[in-house]
């Protein structure tokens, strides 16, 4: 009833508040057929706007090669290079001549998202799930058939690359230390509906990074996460990659960041905190009664239950990088990080008030190889806003070859310099002296400009 009070106009994807509850609450005059009317009226609005009713999607023959290519595009692009000491990345096949890749299936294939994250591959799971029983819990998780041993082996030829599959610690350590360079595959499987307990690595993967890195100084870490992951390891290996759940022709694009053929330029778009106690909520209230044992990898019941419990969101305005810059925290990795195999200078920049606010900068390319960076524009808002330290309001993505410069110029809508007045129950901006600053990372912005701003709605 509230929902509805509130403008809810659909549930998804079940019907236990919007089904027999709300037709009851209907037939006791408590939520009026002229709000269901209202309802509608929005649904259907949405539906003859988006065209769905006036020109219907037509049937054709799918382009499988081509949806693969863009896959793998959009892949490349989103493979976030988190650490690169001693330049261990990319690997170098004239003198890298042994590698032992181990653990999460790597020989086989790479993780799929749960949910509405997961797609069937063709072929079926690259993985049966009979085998793998400590993995797979409660819920079947899926591989797609791509990889990352067979990629590494084509990408680089003269190398020998053998694979562990890492469940047992000591053989793993075996043949890392007898390697060149060790690349550990980790992972989190996680979907909507589930809550994880922690950011740590399940199924003891901490400890198998740990064993490898010790005998191995060489060691990258590949990350096939939804989110963000603990990393108590972090500062014993040379390399972290972070790849995500990364399609069909994930292990494609992989070999091809980490072997140089692309210039890894992908940005995160969360914090990776220290620790758990780092969170807004580091903890999650207890499962109700009838939910608890169904299993200890994820919280809620995915599904399988509908039971529900209040949770207090009450950071307010503090969420994401927010919540760590407000509460002065430290961080593994912040929001906007990402290496690139080159490196980018900032200059020059300029703030143009206007109907909207033009952004200009210039970005070059110091390094020796061709690269993209994104450049992200922040915002400090006058005290009298009452925000957080800063706020992203725009991104530019541009690729530069080695010792290119090129001057950028974002447009940053008014909207985004806005805040919202209870008052007149509308947007404006806040008179006063406003900080744009620029750079490669929200922790990383050495291009600073203070601008007056005048008030308006």
């Amino acid at each position: 009833m509230k929902s509805s009070h509130a403008g809810l106009d659909h549930e998804e994807p079940t019907d236990e508040f919007y089904g027999p509850a709300l037709r009851k609450a209907v037939e006791t005059k408590q939520v009026s057929i002229a709000e269901i009317d209202d309802h509608a009226r929005r649904i259907l609005r949405s539906y003859f706007d988006d065209g769905v009713v006036d020109y219907p999607v037509e049937k054709r023959v799918i382009d499988v090669e081509r949806d693969l290519d863009i896959a793998q595009q959009i892949e490349e692009g989103s493979i976030v290079l988190l650490k690169n000491e001693r330049s261990i990345l990319p690997l170098d096949g004239a003198h890298v001549h042994s590698i032992a890749v181990i653990g999460a299936h790597a020989d086989v294939g790479m993780l799929s998202g749960g949910g509405s994250a997961q797609v069937d591959p063709p072929g079926g799971n690259a993985v049966d799930p009979s085998q793998g029983a400590i993995v797979f819990q409660n819920h079947t998780h899926v591989f797609f058939p791509t990889s990352p041993l067979k990629q590494l082996q084509k990408a680089l030829p003269q190398a020998q690359v053998q694979f562990n599959t890492g469940d047992d610690r000591t053989t793993a350590a075996a043949l890392a230390k007898h390697s060149d360079v060790a690349i550990v595959f980790v992972q989190q499987w996680q979907m909507e509906g589930m809550d994880l307990p922690t950011l740590a690595l399940p199924d003891n993967q901490d400890a198998l990074v740990e064993a490898v890195a010790a005998v191995n100084p060489h060691t990258i870490v590949v990350l096939e996460t939804g989110t963000a992951a603990l990393m108590p390891w972090a500062g014993k290996v040379e390399g972290i990659v972070e790849a995500w759940y990364s399609g069909a022709r994930g292990a494609t694009a992989l070999a091809r960041v980490l072997t140089g053929e692309v210039n890894p330029s992908g940005k995160l778009a969360m914090t990776f905190p220290l620790s758990d106690a780092d969170l807004p909520h580091p903890t999650i209230p207890p499962l109700p009664a009838e939910d608890k044992g169904a299993g200890a990898d994820a919280v809620n019941a995915g599904g399988n239950s509908h039971s529900s419990y209040a949770i207090h969101y009450d950071e307010g305005l503090k969420v994401g990088y927010k919540w760590y810059d407000a509460e002065h925290k430290a961080v593994l990795f912040p929001f906007g990080f990402g290496l690139s195999y080159t490196s980018f200078a900032y200059s020059g920049l300029q703030i143009t008030p206007g109907a909207t606010t033009a952004v200009r900068f210039t970005v070059k390319n110091t390094g020796k190889r061709a690269g993209a960076e994104v450049s992200e524009i922040y915002v400090t808002m006058p005290p009298s806003a009452d925000e957080p330290p800063k706020r992203l309001v725009g991104y530019d993505k541009l690729m530069l070859e080695p010792g290119e410069s090129r001057e950028v110029t974002v447009q940053v809508d008014p909207l985004y310099l806005s805040v919202y007045d209870e008052a007149s129950h509308a947007m404006k901006i806040v008179p006063g002296s406003y900080t744009f600053a620029v750079g490669g990372s929200s922790q990383s912005l050495p291009l600073k400009v203070e601008a007056e701003m005048p008030g308006r709605r």
